[in-house]
């Protein structure tokens, strides 16, 4: 698998640094990409965070999100993931510095 940084170059919405892709090289999944994966800088400033794929609906006029990514029994799954989206997030921060 290799997760694909896209740079939010609009600052639009603020605070959204960069969208995430994987795309899948190998096994049953090869030749697809699962997107809707997003970093972002956190509001306190100290730190990121990974957002991950959902779909949005409205209850009684309310608004919600349904994850379309969820654990199966353990959500140590989806730190691993989250961890593995910042990881390569600052690896390209950091190939945007020495190409600066």
């Amino acid at each position: 698998m290799l997760i694909k940084i896209l740079p939010n170059d609009k600052g639009n919405p603020a605070g959204k640094l960069a969208d995430a892709e994987l795309h899948f090289d190998h096994g049953d999944l090869a030749g697809l990409r699962l997107v809707g994966f997003a970093v972002w800088e956190r509001r306190t400033g100290d730190g990121r965070n990974v957002t991950f794929p959902a779909r949005a609906y409205s209850v009684n006029g309310a608004r919600r999100s349904f994850a379309l990514l969820r654990p199966l029994a353990d959500t140590a799954g989806q730190d691993h993931l989250r961890d593995l989206i910042l990881h390569a997030y600052a690896e390209f921060e950091a190939q945007l510095a020495v190409a600066s």
